[in-house]
């Protein structure tokens, strides 16, 4: 399991932000123009992973990330229907066993 803050996932995350807009070749200044997102308010992003998370979605649209990051938070299903999960609870369900007492 990986303990990480809130803090440290915010700088992990303005961190990698920049390193995909560096590989895309682009400035903190052609980003903003693309994602719509003010520049100090992208640098303010790059420097404290502080930002509104419109602004973020913006950005990771202009880079190309924004399908990728919600399949990552999507939640998963470990059922197909409600009628699947009832019959997976009845099947593990515990079986009470009574026990004969011994005098």
């Amino acid at each position: 399991m990986l303990f990480i803050t809130p803090h440290e996932a915010l700088n992990q995350t303005a961190s990698a932000l920049r390193q995909w807009r560096i590989n895309a070749n682009l400035t903190q200044e052609d980003l903003s123009q693309k994602s719509g997102v003010a520049l100090p308010t992208l640098r303010k992003f790059e420097r404290t992973g502080l930002i509104a998370l419109e602004s973020f979605f913006k950005l990771t649209a202009a880079l190309g990330l924004l399908e990728s990051f919600l399949k990552v938070i999507e939640p998963k299903d470990e059922y197909s229907s409600l009628d699947e999960m009832i019959k997976d609870k009845k099947k593990h369900k515990r079986l009470r066993v009574k026990r004969s007492r011994k005098s």
